[in-house]
């Protein structure tokens, strides 16, 4: 309890810096959003207009303390400010509605990936010099090297436009009505094919691996040897003892790829336009929206931080040596 409340105490302080940083930079660069709204909309700079936009993206003379409370307080009612590319659309309301397709496409991806390679990885290592571990080796290792971009743009050409197997952009038909019927979840299922599918493939070799490597180190130990000396079968060894030592690495890993998943694939959901959070973040960046830019930041960096804190207090779980250390402290 103690290692645990320790560890949530640092998860609530590296919150707080990442939300005073969130409410620093923006103050702290040269701009202002609303002038650059108002030159969007090639308007003219009425003085009451100005006033009324700069209220409504946070912007007064109070002094630098007072802004931070109101930032907190806001921040406290789920109040992230006003997109301007969307104007006077909340970001809250943009981050809600990206954020669902971002983790179901990026999310399941990076899940499916993790899963997929480190048991794959679990093989070749138990099977060591063996043809499944002769075959992996290259395939992952090329599967690892291709860049996403590309094999997501190749797809994008060859089985959207040249087969036309696959619709080309967005989530799902414009058409269509979102709702639980089968035919709009195959129509999401299939806009969500390719953009995956392009994620995973790139992701699985990575996986394969690092759980390979981690497995070689395990497998000649003296527990594993144990383990064979007192008869028990291989299979158990294989993912009771060796396994579950070797994927340490793998989960830390797995948490850092879970959070950069709910921040996005910009190019790929770019390419595809797909209206995830990296989408979205692309499309601010471009338009120079800073409240939204600022709002996924926040969102991508609690996300980082929560997703760390819950593998620190796994790693307890499966290492009994934290515990031990835990214990001592």
């Amino acid at each position: 309890m103690r290692y645990i409340v320790r560890k949530f105490g640092a998860l609530l302080v590296f919150i707080w810096i990442a939300i005073t940083l969130n409410f620093l930079i923006p103050r702290l660069m040269p701009g202002n959003p609303a002038e650059n709204l108002i030159a969007r909309m090639k308007g003219r700079a009425d003085p009451r207009v100005l006033h009324a936009l700069m209220l409504q993206f946070g912007i007064t003379r109070q002094p630098l303390w007072q802004q931070y409370g109101t930032y907190l307080w806001q921040l406290v009612h789920g109040q992230l400010g006003t997109s301007i590319e969307y104007y006077p659309v909340p970001v809250s309301t943009i981050i809600g509605e990206s954020l669902p397709w971002t983790l179901g496409l990026i999310g399941v991806a990076t899940v499916l990936a993790f899963g997929i390679g480190t048991l794959l990885g679990i093989f070749a290592a138990w099977r060591r010099n063996k043809l499944f571990d002769s075959i992996q080796g290259p395939i992952s290792m090329f599967l690892g090297s291709v860049p996403q971009f590309w094999l997501a743009l190749l797809m994008l050409w060859y089985f959207g436009f040249v087969k036309g197997w696959f619709p080309l952009d967005h989530s799902y038909s414009s058409t269509a009505i979102p709702n639980l019927s089968l035919p709009f979840v195959w129509d999401v299922l299939r806009h969500a094919f390719l953009p995956g599918f392009a994620f995973l493939i790139t992701s699985i070799g990575g996986w394969m691996l690092a759980m390979r490597n981690n497995m070689i180190q395990v497998v000649s130990d003296d527990f594993v040897s144990f383990a064979r000396a007192k008869g028990l079968r291989d299979r158990r060894i294989m993912f009771t003892y060796a396994a579950r030592s070797a994927i340490l690495p793998n989960v830390t890993q797995f948490a850092i790829a879970l959070g950069y998943a709910v921040g996005g694939q910009i190019l790929i959901e770019t390419i595809f336009s797909y209206p995830g959070i990296g989408f979205q973040m692309a499309s601010a960046v471009s338009d120079q929206d800073y409240p939204l830019i600022q709002g996924i930041f926040l969102v991508f960096s609690v996300v980082m931080l929560v997703t760390n804190f819950i593998v620190e207090i796994l790693y307890a779980r499966l290492d009994p040596r934290v515990r031990v250390g835990v214990a001592q402290a």
